[in-house]
């Protein structure tokens, strides 16, 4: 026995049984030699001839039982060797894993690792042939890449013996610890997909000795112990569509109709991405690939972050551009309807309700739909071809400047879309407190809910050219206050050290044009549900509050005048007199007066405050509800008859700036609210977002409310 056994110890104190997993011909048989006087048992595993190396020894008061097991490239059964080794890993007989990778060959050795990381047992990793890695010029930072995967990563040399003991302690220092779960991320599909599953299990107090992670991964790759296990539970007659729904979704993101392939592609854009962090080369003998070549532009150092926002300003002026032509024809589609629909019914406040209130508020947010989903698209081709992955390493430096994790990067970008995901996606990120930062900050990135809002007001006080430069600054602008919050948040409520973490890093491919039409529809059709339900709902209560009640004095008075005057420009005017009265002295007038003087250092009337109070149910509502009290009361003719005409007449520029920071800032829709405080793990927290977004979005609208008055 040499210096790596204590013979100081008489007393063992526990028993650790390892199993030494790795690939074919990373040296695992010459590991277990280094360690000299080890005892050698060799058999044969249980029913087959493949020979089982047993090696026993102590080491510092414990007794290692080593076992040996047969090299296989994956987690599959094809030969008597591979279904050896899945069988013996399977049958958790064992109290952690040794993993034996090539440090020369590190992408390949890590196909098999990233697929027990996804078993629920403790793992240890042993850098082998570290010493002819080094020959090579391979430079492998193994204090780093522990940190990104969560588990101990040692260099060792079966030849030299370096690194031996520390290996052996490494393992001392796993075995005596409570288990960790290890850090392997898979891309937003499958993430979001793994969410459902745990969120179902958990619903359902499912008992179980893996985590529910555990168990959602191995039911997304078709693992048959696991699908046996819960075949006979009474939650399978329920779970089984989520699983049938969530592998069309995932072969979906990947142009397959094979789920293995699909997690294949999974695990080597893990890998990629691992080896992207920890791995420089000295030199390189074979010719960069194609993918290669495209990061040397895309994710340089100096020019990947201006390519990045020039691809983005182009697809906000292609959203507002071309967005604006369909625009016209559905605000046209929309009077018509609601002409014709009014002319049919009979009692006027009947009639008001489904024109001015449904017909008005629903039209005013569908009216926005061509924008979304061309931002939308927009999006999903990033995603799909890989370079949003790409765009997360690019910025991961930046985002560190600003106290945020780089893997923040997923779900702040997911809340371009929509918050809710969003902050479902924040769970990726394992510590607390880099997750709860990351919830706090997704409300700046601008969903696709207040798109309409900012196209509104760009339309009424840009013209078409600049339009989509000032929707490309507001999206930006955001999240660079959002960074800058931030920042402000770990020096103060979130202090502690920043955890690192491995990105995805699949290679480049052509989008599918299926893939691109699955997202885009789903989101619209979530948008559209939402505008043909939750919208029309609070149009109507909108329209309601608005209306009522009735001053009975007030109508006789302006129908006696309308009805002596002598011209139709004085009848216009006095219809647009009564409508502005009786609006000022309905219900919504009164919430609109009392709140009217806490608005008014920002330079809102009382109309923006109202619109701003019905956007907490959604964002979209505030579009609608400007539709419905500006339309009442504004002295419009027939050329100057829409939405944004009566804006750009009734608000000044300044109040519009001021009006945008505070949209831009303040608490989100209600269901997202909702899924924050789910998420962030109680109440209390939904009241620290609220009285930070408050505070925030009123100071920032009051700076900029100043500044724009000084330029307009």
């Amino acid at each position: 026995m040499n210096d790596t056994q204590d013979k100081a110890c008489p007393v063992i104190a526990k028993h650790i049984k390892v199993a030494l997993v790795g690939q074919p011909n990373v040296g695992k048989s010459m590991l277990i030699n280094s360690v000299s006087n080890a005892h050698l048992h060799v058999g044969n595993f249980s029913g087959v001839t493949v020979d089982k190396t047993e090696v026993l020894f102590d080491y510092k008061g414990y007794h290692f039982t080593v076992v040996d097991l047969p090299g296989t490239y994956a987690f599959t059964d094809y030969s008597i060797e591979e279904r050896v080794t899945h069988k013996y890993l399977s049958s958790g007989g064992y109290d952690l894993i040794i993993n034996v990778v090539d440090s020369t060959n590190l992408e390949k050795n890590l196909q098999l690792t990233s697929e027990l990381m996804s078993m629920n047992k403790d793992i240890v990793i042993a850098l082998n042939m570290s010493d002819e890695a080094k020959k090579e010029g391979i430079e492998i930072d193994a204090e780093y890449m522990s940190e990104l995967l969560g588990i101990p990563c040692v260099k060792v040399s079966a030849v030299t013996k370096e690194g031996i003991v520390e290996l052996l302690d490494a393992v001392v220092e796993v075995g005596s610890k409570e288990r960790q779960e290890s850090k392997l991320i898979f891309s937003e599909a499958v993430e979001e997909e793994i969410v459902k599953i745990v969120e179902y299990l958990q619903k359902h107090k499912y008992e179980a000795p893996n985590s529910y992670r555990n168990i959602a991964i191995n039911l997304l790759k078709n693992n048959k112990k696991t699908y046996e296990r819960l075949h006979d539970e009474p939650i399978w007659t329920e779970l089984q569509p989520i699983l049938i729904e969530a592998t069309k979704h995932i072969e979906l993101h990947h142009d397959s109709d094979d789920i293995k392939e699909a997690f294949a592609e999974e695990y080597a854009a893990f890998n990629k991405g691992i080896i992207t962090e920890v791995v420089k080369q000295a030199h390189t003998q074979e010719e960069k690939s194609v993918t290669q070549k495209i990061d040397d532009i895309l994710i340089h150092p100096l020019f990947g972050i201006p390519i990045f926002l020039f691809l983005m300003w182009g697809l906000f002026q292609l959203t507002f551009e071309v967005g604006s032509i369909p625009m016209e024809w559905l605000e046209a589609f929309f009077g018509w309807l609601g002409d014709t629909i009014g002319a049919t019914i009979a009692n006027e406040d009947i009639r008001s309700l489904i024109v001015d209130g449904v017909i008005a508020g629903v039209g005013a947010v569908v009216l926005f739909v061509p924008n979304i989903i061309i931002l939308f698209i927009g999006i999903a081709l990033l995603e799909s071809t890989g370079y949003m992955s790409r765009v997360a390493f690019l910025l991961d430096g930046f985002f560190h400047k600003f106290g945020l994790h780089g893997q923040s990067f997923i779900p702040l970008v997911t809340g371009f879309g929509c918050s809710i995901p969003a902050y479902m996606s924040a769970r990726i990120l394992k510590n607390d407190r880099d997750r709860l930062l990351t919830l706090f900050i997704i409300g700046f990135m601008s969903c696709g809910a207040k798109l309409p809002v900012y196209v509104l007001f760009a339309g009424a006080f840009f013209s078409a050219e600049m339009a989509g430069n000032v929707l490309f600054a507001i999206y930006i602008g955001g999240a660079f206050l959002g960074l800058i919050a931030a920042k402000i948040l770990k020096l103060t409520a979130f202090k502690g050290a920043d955890e690192p973490f491995v990105m995805e890093m699949p290679k480049y491919r052509l989008p599918s044009v299926k893939l691109i039409w699955h997202t885009v529809l789903t989101k619209t059709m979530m948008y559209l549900k939402k505008a043909g339900t939750f919208i029309a709902a609070a149009s109507m209560l909108i329209w309601f509050l608005s209306n009522y009640p009735h001053n009975l004095e007030l109508e006789e008075e302006f129908a006696t005048k309308i009805e002596l005057a002598s011209t139709q420009e004085n009848k216009t005017k006095l219809r647009n007199e009564f409508a502005v009265l009786h609006l000022e002295q309905s219900y919504l007038g009164s919430v609109g007066k009392f709140s009217e003087p806490l608005f008014t250092p920002l330079g809102f009337d009382w109309k923006m405050s109202v619109a701003l109070q019905t956007g907490l149910a959604a964002k979209e509502v505030v579009v609608s509800t400007l539709g419905v009290l500006y339309a009442l009361g504004d002295e419009v003719d027939e050329e100057s008859s829409t939405l944004v005409n009566a804006i750009s007449k009734n608000i000044s520029f300044a109040s519009a700036v001021a009006f945008i920071v505070v949209v831009m800032i303040y608490l989100p829709c209600l269901a997202a609210s909702i899924v924050f405080t789910r998420e962030a793990g109680g109440i209390k927290y939904f009241f620290y977002l609220f009285t930070f977004t408050s505070i925030a979005a009123y100071s920032l609208a009051f700076v900029a409310y100043n500044i724009a008055l000084m330029f307009s």
